[in-house]
């Protein structure tokens, strides 16, 4: 197993109190991994802890085997890792292409930002037709597909996606799914974390299950799928 994500015992609190207990994971290269609960479950505080914004006090965080618990947030992102934050925040005031080359930020060829403008149009047809309107114009999934080839334009290895189904309407969930699996197709590793239950584990390879704070499932999509406790706590 080519393990490029590994979370072992991490314990992260906000004044000094622990909302993660111990909590350990891995994500194998080349899979979609995701990350399952409720409302304050502790899932962005996970994301906060991989990116370095609220350290682990405890525990380790590795990537392509390398420790990275205790480095600055630009550096986690220089070594390949880009996440896309729930609630989409794109820049409003800025054209749909402004927006995916601010992405590319910390590549200077020129040539080489070109190309990955084109890769994303490629994967986003409806962004490359609108490619000069303001995003902040746009309707909600619309702005969901210019988050999602933001975060595109780093090239990274690890593409971290927060929440993509919030607050979109069924078509667009759908729609943004199928983009993901695309995406991972590419060859890009991703960590998905969601409410959205079914749609998730119909795309993901391996998930686990967190609640207040600690892991209390894990296995592959399918296992998931099936379990009892799972379908009794999402599927109702």
């Amino acid at each position: 197993m080519n393990v490029l994500l590994s979370v072992e015992g991490i314990y992260t609190a906000y004044d000094r109190v622990d909302v993660l207990h111990g909590v350990s994971l891995t994500v194998e290269a080349g899979t979609i991994t995701c990350i399952l609960g409720s409302n304050g479950a502790g899932k962005s505080t996970l994301i906060r802890s991989i990116l370095g914004l609220t350290p682990a006090h405890a525990g380790t965080i590795r990537f392509d085997g390398q420790p990275i618990g205790r480095l600055p947030t630009h550096r986690v992102i220089a070594s390949g890792i880009a996440c896309i934050p729930e609630g989409r925040k794109v820049f409003p005031k800025m054209t749909v292409e402004e927006n995916l080359r601010v992405g590319a930020y910390q590549q200077r060829d020129d040539h080489e930002v070109a190309r990955r403008v084109e890769q994303t149009y490629a994967l986003f047809p409806r962004l490359k037709e609108r490619r000069a309107q303001l995003a902040g114009t746009m309707s909600g999934g619309e702005q969901a597909m210019v988050s999602i080839g933001r975060g595109l334009m780093a090239q990274p290895r690890l593409l971290i996606i927060d929440e993509p189904s919030l607050g979109l309407s069924p078509l667009y969930v759908k729609e943004n799914f199928r983009i993901i699996g695309d995406i991972n197709r590419l060859g890009v590793t991703v960590l998905l974390v969601e409410q959205n239950v079914r749609q998730t584990l119909a795309i993901a390879h391996h998930g686990y299950v967190l609640s207040q704070g600690r892991l209390v499932a894990q296995g592959t999509a399918q296992a998931l799928a099936d379990s009892e406790e799972v379908r009794a706590a999402y599927f109702g």
